[in-house]
């Protein structure tokens, strides 16, 4: 292993995220992509799951953890981070559906922090997935925000500018079979000290239960969790 700091442990944890930024690794994974021995790899993986650098994805494999928001073109500050669990429960609670908090990476929209629905037919967006922006809820939100017209996404999207219009005039989207048949969804964006959106929380569930208008329905639950999660505002 080329040590590009002198710092043995730190050379090594940065293999270690680096490996899992190439995608999902379960422990195998990480041992063939670092050269680390598996133990060292484990009790790397698992110091930086603690720090939230590092999180697993529904099957248990590590993936690039919450923290790594920050690397993102629009900062994520740590402290929407340390609200986003207990946002994400509460919207949760009130509304009885799976929560997310998603960031933009390029082309696609990173979850960072979520809440399932407990049992029951649901949308399962576990922490590391990374979905398209040209579909659902969550991109529009980012995409209406965006600081420059995307028309390259924008054609390939079942959306158009006009709904990206509304999207800012209200300040919520909704989506209805957008990124999945049978799914709908309601996303309102998070703001930063200047007022840039950073982030976009979701709401996602079943058509059956979210019906075809599922903003009527729980846009205003998803406004306000968004500005609990917005810098300006520490509950």
């Amino acid at each position: 292993m080329k040590q590009l700091s002198g710092v043995g442990v730190l050379d090594k944890a940065a293999l270690v995220l680096a490996a899992v930024e190439q995608g999902p690794a379960a422990l195998a994974d990480l041992v063939a992509r670092t050269g680390l021995t598996r133990a060292t790899a484990h009790r790397l993986a698992s110091a930086l799951e603690v720090h939230r650098l590092i999180g697993r994805d529904s099957a248990g494999r590590f993936v690039a953890g919450p923290r790594l928001a920050a690397g993102v073109a629009t900062p994520l500050p740590w402290d929407v981070l340390d609200r986003a669990d207990r946002v994400l429960t509460d919207l949760r609670d009130v509304t009885g559906e799976s929560t997310q908090l998603y960031v933009r990476r390029g082309a696609l929209r990173l979850c960072v922090a979520a809440s399932e629905r407990a049992s029951g037919l649901r949308d399962t967006v576990p922490v590391g997935a990374a979905l398209p922006m040209t579909a659902g809820s969550g991109a529009q939100v980012l995409l209406a925000f965006a600081d420059h017209p995307e028309p390259d996404l924008l054609t390939a999207a079942p959306f158009d500018a006009g709904t990206l219009t509304l999207v800012r005039e209200r300040g919520w989207a909704e989506s209805v079979g957008e990124r999945e048949t049978g799914l709908a969804s309601v996303s309102a964006p998070v703001r930063g000290e200047s007022g840039t959106v950073i982030a976009a929380v979701s709401l996602s569930g079943p058509l059956e239960r979210l019906t075809r208008s599922p903003g009527r329905r729980h846009g205003a639950a998803v406004l306000a969790a968004a500005a609990r999660l917005s810098t300006s505002v520490v509950d």
